[in-house]
């Protein structure tokens, strides 16, 4: 039984309701992110895709920056993160990861989070990082483990395609092949960097309850819950109950799970 269109388009834009989705998840992340990476402090950072200024937040924090940009081609992504963040080092602007607006080795740091996959040419986007890098400074990524341990999407997807094979078509572990090691190293290495280096990161994602896990799908950002969007109410509760019966829902009605990513730094030396 089909039970939605394939061919709906996911939405990012709207910070408030990304955040429960996989906002908070992505700090734990960016936080692990910036201390595996540990830089020297009173460097210049730009971070590409910044989205809600998760991964900004995070190297004002944790790295102690001169400053760092944050750059996202939505405005109501730059909108949010402006308005999230208080810090003076930190600034925000739209932009194309494929088109840095930046001079020629402009930073000490070029990091980019949860967002290479979604980037059309992802090939450009590395060499647009390695352009604005200074000589030896280090450009960093990560995506999430889609096909494997980014476990809420991944139980979401498991149950979508079980009753619709051909929601197969939006699982970002289908799509995007570029979200393993070896893909990501070869990426880097092809652009010509130099001591690349891959680590994986998880944090714990844990849910007080089913409706606590669930209500984020339908909220309408990326695109497991656009997938839910198109559906209707009766097929979207079909949906919702085998996606119940396939947790780890605990005695107590929790459910424990973790989100994997996968980081990959690199130097520039020439």
């Amino acid at each position: 039984m089909t039970i939605a269109p394939v061919n709906c388009r996911e939405v990012w834009a709207a910070g408030e309701a990304y955040e429960p989705y996989v906002g908070r998840w992505s700090r734990l992340v960016a936080r692990d992110f910036v201390d595996w990476l540990g830089l020297p402090s009173g460097g210049h950072w730009l971070d590409v895709g910044c989205g809600t200024g998760a991964l900004t937040q995070a190297v004002v924090a944790r790295a102690e920056p001169a400053r760092v940009i944050g750059l996202d081609t939505s405005d109501q992504f730059i909108v949010f993160a402006r308005r999230h963040t208080q810090d003076r080092r930190a600034s925000f602007q739209t932009g194309d990861a494929q088109t840095l607006p930046f001079t020629d080795t402009s930073f000490d740091a070029v990091v980019a989070g949860l967002v290479l996959n979604f980037i059309p040419h992802p090939t450009q986007a590395i060499a647009e990082m390695k352009r604005v890098l200074r000589h030896g400074g280090t450009a960093a990524v990560y995506v999430w483990d889609y096909a494997g341990e980014m476990q809420l999407i991944r139980y979401f997807w498991n149950a979508a395609i079980a009753l619709d094979p051909l929601a197969q078509t939006l699982d970002e572990g289908q799509r995007f092949s570029i979200c393993r090691p070896e893909r990501l190293v070869s990426l880097f290495r092809d652009c010509g960097f130099d001591q690349t280096e891959c680590q994986v990161l998880d944090v714990s994602t844990v849910f007080n309850n089913f409706d606590e896990y669930w209500s984020p799908f339908l909220g309408g950002q990326g695109p497991a819950p656009t997938y839910c969007s198109t559906l209707s109410h009766d097929r979207r509760e079909i949906l919702r109950e085998n996606l119940r019966a396939g947790l780890p829902i605990v005695r107590d009605g929790s459910i424990k799970l973790i989100a994997r990513a996968f980081a990959v730094r690199a130097v520039r030396l020439v």
